[in-house]
């Protein structure tokens, strides 16, 4: 099992952005925000698991940090888990339980919808309704190139699903290209174009769903 790597390596050497070590079993994906992470692991045929949480360096050079999510295991939610780490190259070298994983850099975070959103708005008969805010929440992480959403609820540790791959946004078309979906293994490969529009920390999003249903969200930059 995956815990968050040392975050004050992350500050230092800017680690934002997406990563990765595939073989030839499984792929191990790892998105970080500014103050966000995620880490997920899914096979051609499946997903895996995935976990996530928030970070925030200190004073010190260290860190603090929460998981938010954990499929594989809920009571690693409230959690503050770490590990080593080091910089080699582009390469980062994670050190776990005794066991080195090396992660590949896929980019470096930077794009107009980097960082971390939440759906606050959703259209349901012709009107725009919002979405309270709660432990109960879908967020979605974007780097450079990839993205991950992931339903949650951060005070029963519930886990709903998550699905992610990689995303263009050009021309105000936001276009998905899904890797791996908790939910439906069968949506793998394919690739979705919605709508967009950011004003500000507002992100309009429209199209249809990997089921084919009408969609109207908006998400808010957090």
């Amino acid at each position: 099992m995956l815990f968050l790597l040392g975050i004050q390596q992350l500050k230092a050497q800017s680690a934002e952005g997406a990563w990765q070590v595939k073989t030839d079993s499984a792929t191990t994906v790892m998105l970080v925000t500014p103050d966000y992470f995620t880490i997920t692991t899914y096979t051609p045929a499946a997903f895996v698991s995935t976990m996530g949480g928030t970070w925030q360096a200190t004073s010190e050079g260290n860190a603090t940090t929460t998981i938010e999510f954990n499929s594989a295991d809920k009571a690693q939610v409230g959690q503050h888990p770490d590990a080593a780490a080091a910089f080699e190259g582009d390469q980062l070298a994670l050190t776990l339980g005794g066991k080195k994983l090396v992660f590949t850099r896929v980019d470096d975070g930077i794009a107009a919808l980097a960082g971390r959103w939440q759906i606050t708005a959703r259209e349901a008969n012709g009107k725009m309704n919002s979405m309270p805010s709660g432990a109960r929440k879908t967020i979605k992480i974007l780097t450079g190139t990839k993205f991950q959403w992931v339903a949650i609820n951060t005070e029963t540790g519930g886990f709903f699903g998550t699905g992610g791959g990689s995303y263009t946004f050009e021309n105000n078309v936001y276009t998905e290209k899904i890797e791996y979906f908790s939910r439906d293994n069968n949506r793998v490969g394919a690739s979705l174009s919605f709508k967009g529009s950011v004003n500000g920390d507002k992100w309009d999003h429209s199209g249809k769903s990997s089921d084919g249903k009408p969609l109207h969200e908006e998400w808010s930059r957090k």
